[in-house]
């Protein structure tokens, strides 16, 4: 058998993520609060970070008690005159040890001066508290569900049997507040008649808040029909028997089958309206985080100023520690791991800084160009607002799609008009009559204004919204219309109509 040696050249092509570009992606992507905890975090794992803090009185008492510290000694090629600008000379200078970490650090380069001006990117903006969001909303954490029933159930005088089956519908309720499994699931688990489970059902069932343990939407009415006006029958009745008639709001036929009143028929409707159909889900309430804008839009004159929040966010630096650990480590291999460990962490923390300054810049640009693409909205409002793509973003501030994606993510700007983000001002387009285009946030609004300005007992069909809306030029499908629609939360018009009482 015999041997045959080959030599074969391939192309290849490969994309390597280092771990500066995979940070800076991170970074870009997170929002306003969830950098501030990231820079947190990393401040706590990385001794070499350090908060820049403004000078205080009390900083300058203790600093004279001691020798002034030497200031760092000048760097080769730059020429230390009160002419040489030193910002330009930094910059045009390269020294791979100094970035990375690399030497001896005996006469390493002074990392605070060097990035002693890293602070706030773009303009100060002295804002007014009363421009900040609201703080009101933020909450204490609230019991769940399960805590809130078992406490009850601890209060009621129950036997062993019925704490241990109520402890088990307990376990077994959906976010919402229904019975998620059937009586006799709960007989077989725990060894007991189905008769004796709805018994300790029915006493779950009087629990706080109404309605709880319900198997379905008409039982849980029930429940709390039974709160609201034990004696009334009617109400029972509509609930029990005429849940159709109740969501087609057809109450004429309510009135003619409970021989009622249609005005009785309307304030029966008006109770039922005012019942939770999920009696659990307050439980289940996530904590409100209020929303902290990532720039401000100023208007001044007839421009608009992009101005990044700056507020709360932390002022990195290089601690000096990192000079005079590396300067007292001694030869040998324990030196040489220390070494190795302060280079890592100087490196992680340089990355961090620029990282976050490159960021910010970035936010800074594309909000930018939003504003000067979206100017008619800030001007005259949402009926102006243009089409936008993530392209024509991209090209203007000539960055990639998807950095562009990455920035309108869980970004927030605070305008004249009110708080948005970034990803609002991107909206596709919908041709006019008249050939030009407009967004289809402009025709969603559009189509809210008029549902709001319609006749509450003939209320508007799909097809007469898109006759209106070609009046006005915006020719669009009816099913677009109910897509729209149902996008805004807007019921369609057969549930939409009013029932007025004759006077």
């Amino acid at each position: 058998m015999a041997l045959e040696l080959r030599q074969n050249l391939r192309l290849t092509q490969q994309l390597i993520m280092t771990p500066q570009l995979q940070q800076a992606i991170k970074l870009l992507q997170l929002s306003r609060l969830e950098l501030v905890d990231t820079i947190r975090q990393e401040m706590e794992e990385n001794p070499f970070l350090d908060e820049e803090v403004p000078d205080t009185d009390m900083d300058t008492e203790v600093s004279g008690e001691f020798e002034e510290p030497e200031g760092p000694e000048p760097l080769e090629g730059i020429d230390a005159t009160e002419g040489t600008d030193r910002e330009t000379a930094l910059q045009n200078l390269e020294r791979p040890g100094e970035l990375t970490g690399e030497g001896d650090g005996k006469d390493e380069f002074d990392w605070n001066s060097y990035l002693e001006d890293y602070g706030p990117v773009g303009a100060n903006y002295d804002h007014r508290d009363s421009e900040n969001p609201s703080w009101d909303n933020v909450l204490t954490s609230l019991p769940s569900l399960s805590d809130h029933l078992t406490w009850q159930l601890k209060l009621s005088r129950l036997t062993a049997d019925e704490i241990r089956v109520g402890e088990q519908i307990i376990g077994n309720l959906d976010p919402n507040g229904y019975l998620a499994v059937t009586l006799e699931e709960l007989a077989e688990l725990l060894s007991l008649d189905v008769p004796f489970i709805e018994t300790v059902l029915r006493k779950i069932q009087e629990f706080d808040p109404p309605g709880i343990a319900a198997r379905n939407l008409q039982e849980c009415l029930l429940i709390q029909a039974k709160v609201v006006d034990p004696s009334n029958q009617a109400l029972e009745a509509i609930i029990r028997d005429h849940l159709k008639d109740l969501e087609k709001k057809n109450y004429v036929n309510i009135t003619r089958k409970l021989k009622i009143p249609l005005a009785e028929v309307l304030r029966l409707v008006g109770m039922i309206s005012s019942m939770d159909p999920k009696p659990g889900s307050v439980f289940n309430q996530e904590r409100v985080q209020p929303i902290v804008p990532d720039v401000y839009v100023v208007k001044q004159g007839s421009d608009y100023k992009v101005v990044l929040n700056e507020d709360g966010m932390p002022r990195l630096r290089i601690n000096n520690l990192y000079k005079e650990v590396m300067g007292g480590l001694k030869k040998g291999a324990k030196a040489e791991e220390g070494k190795q460990y302060v280079r890592e962490r100087v490196q992680s923390a340089t990355w961090l800084i620029k990282s976050i300054e490159q960021r910010q810049k970035t936010v800074e640009k594309v909000a930018q160009s939003i504003v000067e693409y979206q100017r008619d909205f800030f001007d005259r409002g949402i009926n102006y607002l243009k089409p936008l793509v993530l392209k024509q973003v991209a090209d203007d501030v000539e960055m990639h799609e998807s950095t562009i994606s990455r920035v309108s993510t869980n970004k927030y700007m605070l305008t004249p008009r009110g708080i948005f983000e970034l990803k609002y001002f991107f909206s596709s387009s919908i041709q006019t009559v008249s050939g030009e285009d407009i967004a289809s946030k402009s025709v969603k609004e559009k189509i809210r204004k008029i549902i709001s300005e319609e006749d509450g007992q003939k209320p508007l069909s799909d097809q007469d919204i898109v006759k209106r809306l070609k009046a006005a030029g915006i020719t669009i499908a009816r099913r677009t219309v109910a897509k729209y629609r149902e996008m805004l939360g807007i019921l369609p018009s057969s549930r939409r109509k009013k029932v007025i009482l004759p006077s």
